[in-house]
């Protein structure tokens, strides 16, 4: 599938942005926008984002001052569709949905654009074996698809996994669930993490997702969590790691009212630097650094912290099996990301896992954020803040914490990435020899 924002008016007029996979579109008169408008004065700086994962696309007005239209209305949110134009000032876009980025290397004399449109075709839910309508890039496209309804029910009660005996329900997220499982063979403990498609999926997709994976199994340290096992039953996916007995350095500090000790803190975060850093190391970036992500063993001061999830949820959204995840689950910790990731979240550099590994740490020292929001701040507040927001320095919401430690951490936090460690081994370093 592939999304089109094409201009028919303003400044850009005639220019066609094309998306064939997951990325965003920032619309403004900042140098960092997409579609840079600085002479326009009806726009603001960072005036609407679109989050786009084809064929599904979003919305959002970042409070601009003279409003983001969509079809001629006010909108503050809104769903993208085939067809729809999108207008800010004398700006207008419309968006179009096309069956797949192969169409682009034909000519409109061989193929018109009607025939570039995705099909609808019937599919049937491998759980309960419900049919429903879904899009596909052509009529005999092979599909995986779980309805709502099983969607739902798989993550209050997932299902067993062959090979794997369920011994209890350890949490839930945007993409499924985490189990505590035993592995039937060896009788050893595991956890298994069972992922469930928002939509019907192609093979293709799944087969593009198993690859993704089996490269981040490939990684093998004493800081991140052990891969096992990988597959898929009756339409859901599940993957199987070492089971870590402990909580995650959330809950850890939730325990310990709300942030850690200091001394523990700084434990913690220089063994996640310390699996970056080989992450890194080997072209691998996580995505997805924060304080639920690393897992916590032991007891202070022999505490022993491994990153989990590495590049999942980059490899579950590119791969067409989940929507526009600011608009789901991923809003909770979207505070967590640096502000290059939310520009352009297919060109990632290790400087984007920097700026996560500080976030963590700030709030594993101070109990809260670096960003000044509160608990009624929306979706769209924290994306204008990510960007537009100065963080507050450290040592204003933890003065017991070391200066010399928090200013090393509010490097991690600058908005341009070359004012920021530019490696995990050196952050961890000048850490260390703050201890």
């Amino acid at each position: 599938m592939q999304v089109n924002l094409k201009v028919i008016g303003g400044p850009y007029k005639g220019r066609i942005f094309s998306f064939s996979q997951h990325d965003s579109f920032l619309i403004g008169r900042s140098r960092d926008a997409h579609l840079y408008l600085p002479d326009d004065r009806y726009f603001s700086r960072n005036h609407c984002l679109l989050e786009i994962n084809p064929p599904r696309s979003f919305l959002r007005d970042l409070n601009s001052t003279n409003g983001t239209f969509l079809n001629g209305q006010r909108v503050g949110n809104a769903f993208l569709n085939d067809g729809d134009r999108i207008q800010c000032g004398e700006t207008v876009l419309v968006v179009e949905v096309m069956a797949n980025d192969s169409a682009a290397e034909l000519s409109e004399t061989t193929q018109d654009a009607s025939s570039r449109r995705p099909v609808l075709v019937m599919v049937e839910c491998l759980n309960c074996g419900r049919r429903e309508q879904a899009q596909a890039s052509a009529p005999d496209e092979r599909l995986t698809f779980l309805c709502e309804d099983c969607r739902i029910e798989l993550k209050r009660s997932p299902q067993a996994i062959p090979g794997y005996d369920t011994v209890k329900l350890l949490g839930r997220g945007g993409m499924g669930c985490v189990m505590l499982g035993r592995e039937q063979q060896t009788g050893r403990a595991v956890a298994i993490k069972t992922l469930l498609p928002e939509f019907a999926i192609s093979d293709k997709a799944l087969r593009r997702f198993m690859r993704e994976i089996d490269v981040a199994a490939a990684l093998k340290h004493r800081n991140i969590v052990e891969f096992i096992d990988r597959g898929t039953h009756n339409g859901v996916i599940y993957l199987v790691t070492e089971y870590v007995e402990g909580a995650d350095a959330s809950r850890l500090a939730e325990t310990c009212g709300g942030c850690l000790r200091y001394e523990d803190a700084i434990s913690i975060i220089s063994q996640a630097l310390d699996a970056l850093s080989y992450a890194h190391a080997q072209g691998y970036i996580h995505r997805d650094i924060k304080d639920q992500n690393i897992l916590v063993s032991s007891h202070s001061p022999n505490l022993l912290a491994k990153l989990t999830d590495f590049g999942l949820a980059k490899s579950f959204t590119h791969s067409g099996m989940s929507g526009v995840t600011m608009a789901g689950e991923m809003a909770g910790t979207l505070a967590y990301m640096s502000p290059e990731q939310l520009r352009n979240f297919r060109d990632v550099k290790p400087q984007s896992d920097i700026y996560a590994v500080g976030m963590t740490a700030y709030s594993l020292l101070s109990g809260s954020i670096a960003l000044d929001l509160t608990n009624k701040s929306s979706v769209n507040d924290t994306i204008r803040a990510i960007f537009e927001q100065a963080p507050v320095p450290l040592i204003q919401r933890a003065p017991h914490v070391p200066r010399a430690v928090c200013e090393i951490i509010d490097r991690a936090l600058a908005k341009d990435p070359a004012q920021r460690w530019q490696s995990a081994v050196a952050m961890r370093n000048a850490l260390l020899h703050c201890v």
